[in-house]
């Protein structure tokens, strides 16, 4: 199959206007004029098309620094109610945030899997099982669509970690490609017809994602016979003539990049047909017109909800707390009782971690943390004590302890200058950090950068600089210089991992701190005193916080105060440290003393609720020595309304585990994420997760995929397959609450693994019973023969086994299969 006969994207309904063009103007309508935004043609009707990072909210146009957006409960909070019809609300919300910004396509879904629980942008992804991502992700974006506002399906393909995420080269048997890896892009294609999707950083069994041939036109064009856009992720893009002929068809961002004169020449000469450029604008054209950017304007969108509005809490704190999981539950602590005394414990309760790190991170309209949203409901007769410090790193202040002294404002206040001494700008930030040089629209190149801000702390405090640069800082009497620069070598690290150093000081009263910046991107040239320095992109701010505190006094000051409480909640949990793109994990241990911290509180409080604010498994070594334990995941902008709400019961939290929790380092079937000789081998075939420990791949987890006790009990009877092959069975309802259960169904073929097949929900008040019908779905009962190259026929029945369970620890009933 030549790149020109993969699925062309309706060639008789834009063939006009693709002739209308000359080649080059052809080509640069494939590159991005901006980092966001596509490049206009009046000539045939197109307009600007503006594309935003979108996995937890719609960003906008600027990496940092934009407007106030609402912030969402991340993927795997969201994927853990099992929910289409929450997913499918998720997508409608997002395409009304990107209605109000004028947004044409949200980067997202993230439809990766969970391969390894090092994985750093797991948060983003819904699971580790192809079925549940698939169906969700299918869900969301036909919310999303419906509102015409475009998805994209991220990250084409076997894209699961981060660690040399720019070179790594992702080997991968086909059998596994097919039936595991591609299998959610396939349903989201088929099931929603999704837009776009978006070609990866690594390459694929050793030809970049971007150049995927195999991948792109053969299956996801050709066999799926699917008519989107397919687009680079940003900076991804390695060549011309490949990528053109391998079926990518948009090269972000812009408007740099190897396409543009590269790939004119290579039309020109040959390597390139010039029907794959016209197939390439045919499908760009298509995906304008979907979204009401080519030919009459569409009427704007009136009356959408703002993110702060009374709907957006509500949505935010429901779905954030329905998706909650309670693990563990060792007698009548949960729902907790508004009228015991209860004490709050941990950093995580004060600072709560609503998003995780990278292109996923959004300015939010606010933040609730779990003590703010507890002390919504108890008031003063809740009592809250900090914990142990949980981070390695500084991070930017708060904007509690910094204003602006221009304005007097929370934030700080910057000025820009360029490399001649003329000033850019200056600016009020509403953060204590900004990213510089990525995203700007200056004539100039930014060259310097002054902040200055008035402290709102004094005593001991931590105060110093992030990012890469010459540095300068003065506070009071206190002088400091720094050379920082990036260690990795991966792309965007300035801004993803920017380097970062501090000092402890004693400081008295308001003092105003002034920092300067020489901007240096990495480096390059930093063996020569005289080479110029790099005017280039980074991500610049201040650190500004009261210093740490030994972690034997913040224990001994939790324990005193729980020593008189009915029942202590201790918050603790992950970061943006662990929680990033860019950075994957190397251990699932929660960082800091936080395991000593429960530990004590547990010993010392008559009954305690541990609330675990992570999005992706961590070790509990003190799990037989707690009442229960809650999974808060990344609750986005409600977060603390949600915790609180789950806790008390007005929301039950009835999620179920979308990701196997390992009970040690390296217990799974996958482990690893770092590439041996550049290469990184998914040797353990189709058993990751779930499907691995059931088949002996791996020890017992700590708890498995699909686990979740909500706040009810049930029983389970009748178990039975219909004339069609469909599995039933009847569910009661023997607890004191109304509550959801999920039914979850597994095949375990005779000689094969076993995989998700399906699930149902149902929610009943106590005592009342319901027959429960899980249809199954035949695309995970096919299996790929790599002898013929093709899909083996899949039997009407298969032979093997059917597990009805409540999670893959807890089986129900098992049906017998025979084939027929």
């Amino acid at each position: 199959m030549s790149p020109a006969d993969a699925a062309p994207a309706e060639p008789s309904a834009h063939a006009d206007l693709v002739a209308s063009l000359d080649l080059a103007s052809k080509v640069r309508l494939l590159s991005g004029a901006t980092t966001f935004t596509l490049w206009p043609e009046p000539s045939v009707g197109l307009r600007e098309l503006r594309l935003s990072d979108g996995p937890t909210g719609v960003r906008g146009l600027k990496f940092s620094g934009g407007p106030a957006v609402a912030l969402f409960p991340n993927a795997t909070l969201l994927a853990s109610a099992w929910d289409e019809e929450a997913l499918r609300e998720v997508g409608g919300m997002l395409a009304e945030e990107a209605l109000a910004q004028g947004i044409h396509v949200v980067l997202g879904p993230t439809i990766n899997l969970h391969r390894t629980a090092l994985g750093g942008r797991l948060f983003e992804a819904f699971s580790e099982d192809p079925l549940l991502t698939g169906r969700l992700a299918a869900a969301y974006v036909s919310g999303m669509q419906s509102r015409g506002v475009a998805a994209c399906l991220k990250h084409l393909v076997a894209n699961e970690s981060e660690t040399a995420r720019n070179t790594v080269n992702s080997v991968v048997d086909e059998a596994t490609l097919r039936e595991v890896y591609l299998l959610p892009f396939e349903i989201a294609a088929e099931d929603a017809r999704a837009w776009s999707m978006m070609a990866a950083y690594n390459d694929v069994n050793g030809v970049p994602a971007t150049e995927q041939h195999h991948v792109i036109n053969e299956v996801v064009k050709g066999e799926w016979g699917w008519d989107g856009l397919v687009m680079s992720d940003w900076f991804a893009t390695k060549s011309a003539a490949p990528a053109a002929n391998g079926g990518l068809e948009l090269v972000m961002p812009g408007p740099d990049g190897p396409w543009g004169e590269a790939l004119v020449r290579a039309v020109e000469g040959g390597e390139v047909p010039e029907a794959a450029v016209d197939d390439h604008l045919r499908r760009l054209l298509l995906l304008a017109e979907r979204v009401g950017a080519l030919g009459a304007e569409p009427e704007a969108p009136q009356d959408l909800p703002a993110a702060d509005s009374p709907q957006r809490v509500e949505q935010m704190t429901r779905l954030a707390a329905s998706g909650m999981t309670v693990l563990t539950h060792r007698g009548p602590v949960l729902p907790l009782d508004p009228s015991l005394r209860i004490t709050l414990v941990g950093r995580h309760a004060l600072e709560t971690v609503d998003m995780g790190g990278g292109s996923a991170h959004v300015n939010p309209v606010h933040e609730v943390s779990v003590a703010e949203g507890l002390a919504a409901v108890l008031g003063d007769a809740l009592t809250v004590v900090d914990g142990v410090e949980v981070r390695d790193r500084p991070v930017p202040a708060r904007t509690t302890w910094v204003t602006d002294p221009e304005t007097g404002e929370p934030g700080t206040h910057s000025w820009l200058y360029a490399r001649d001494g003329s000033l850019i700008e200056h600016r009020h930030n509403d953060e204590a950090q900004r990213v510089v040089g990525f995203d700007e629209d200056f004539a100039e190149r930014v060259a310097t950068v002054v902040t200055r801000a008035r402290l709102g702390i004094s005593g001991r405090v931590e105060l110093g600089v992030i990012g890469a640069g010459e540095w300068q800082l003065q506070a009071g009497d206190h002088r400091a210089e720094a050379s920082l620069r990036v260690v990795g070598t991966g792309l965007g690290e300035e801004i993803l991992a920017p380097p970062s150093t501090f000092d402890t000081v004693e400081l008295d009263g308001s003092t105003v701190v002034e920092t300067t910046v020489r901007l240096v991107g990495s480096d390059r040239g930093a063996d020569d005193p005289d080479a110029p320095p790099l005017e280039g992109v980074g991500m610049f701010g201040l650190i500004a916080r009261p210093a740490r505190r030994p972690a034997g006094d913040a224990i001994a000051d939790a324990v005193a105060v729980v020593a008189g409480a009915d029942v202590a909640v201790v918050v603790v949990g992950l970061t943006e440290e662990q929680e990033t793109e860019a950075v994957d994990k190397t251990t699932l241990a929660l960082p800091g003393e936080q395991d000593a911290l429960v530990r004590a509180v547990a010993a010392a409080a008559p009954r305690t609720v541990v609330v675990v604010n992570a999005a992706t498994p961590v070790l509990m070594p003190w799990l037989d020595e707690v009442d229960a334990v809650l999974w808060a995941g990344l609750p986005g902008q409600e977060g603390g309304h949600a915790v609180a709400a789950a806790l008390l019961g007005r929301v039950e939290p009835a999620g179920r585990l979308v990701t196997t929790f390992p009970a040690a380092d390296g217990a799974s079937p996958a482990w690893s994420v770092t590439p041996v000789d550049g290469d990184l081998a998914y040797d353990e075939g189709p058993f990751l997760g779930h499907r691995g420990h059931h088949a002996g791949r791996a020890p017992e987890p700590l708890f498995w995929f699909g686990h979740g006790l909500g706040l009810s009990s049930w029983e389970w009877s009748d178990a039975a397959l219909s004339a069609t092959g469909t599995p039933t069975v009847r569910v009661t309802n023997t607890g004191p609450r109304r509550s959801r259960e999920v039914v979850q169904a597994y095949l375990e073929p005779s000689g094969g693994y076993v995989r998700l097949a399906g699930w149902a929900a149902v929610t009943l008040e106590p005592g009342q019973s319901a027959a429960v019908e899980v249809p199954l779905d035949r695309r995970v009962q096919r299996t790929w023969d790599a002898a013929a190259g093709a899909w083996a026929p899949a039997p009407e029945r298969p032979a093997g086994r059917l597990l009805l369970a409540r999670g893959l620890g807890d089986v129900r009933a098992t049906l017998e299969l025979h084939a027929g």
